[in-house]
């Protein structure tokens, strides 16, 4: 019987980097260089999402439906606990839109000038929907970013953002560190 999500076979023959337990990856979601990607312990990935290039997935995340990472050289670095709602992109690579190169992927390197800088998702990031990611961004631990924001600078700490460009709302609740010290106590990752 087939299921939405891949089982461990077809995982396999993805050709991942390497990839850990209990990781559901829908049949819908597509990989691009599979052998530079690392899926961590319990990860789920949902439907139409594109993970491609270097790109390193932690343990307990989610990436929603219709979520893109594109990691190129520079790649994407996702730590424990973070969560993607829907539609959100993250780009570590991006063409120069100032008109002083061509653009796009069908042109040679010599004459584009490409953008490529690591992105950094630490831990307890939660990102709304329809989110952008630029390249060379940190979200650093438990921040919060609003629904249809643009992230085009490295966050602070513990705070919630929103907004194009995106700004502080206000502190985020560290309530869940203490959540997440007992539910480590309760699992064996």
């Amino acid at each position: 019987m087939e299921t939405s999500f891949l089982n461990d076979a077809e995982i396999r023959i993805l050709g991942l980097k390497s990839y850990g337990c209990n990781v559901l990856v829908s049949r819908y979601a597509r990989f691009y260089s599979p052998c530079n990607i690392s899926i961590g312990n319990n990860v789920r990935i949902d439907d139409f999402c594109i993970v491609s290039g270097n790109v390193s997935i932690g343990n307990y995340v989610h990436i929603s439906s219709h979520t893109v990472l594109t990691g190129g050289y520079a790649g994407i670095v996702i730590e424990d606990y973070a969560n993607f709602s829907q539609r959100v992109n993250v780009f570590a690579n991006s063409d120069d839109y100032s008109g002083e190169s061509m653009t796009n992927p069908m042109v040679p390197a010599e004459f584009k000038n490409l953008v490529q800088e690591q992105v950094v998702i630490c831990k307890h990031v939660i990102i709304g929907c329809g989110s952008v990611i630029l390249p060379g961004v940190v979200i650093k631990e438990g921040c919060a970013v609003g629904a249809l924001s643009l992230i085009n600078h490295s966050t602070k700490e513990w705070m919630i953002y929103a907004g194009v460009p995106a700004r502080i709302i206000k502190p985020r609740s560290r309530a869940l560190l203490d959540m997440e010290i007992e539910f480590n106590k309760q699992t064996q990752y």
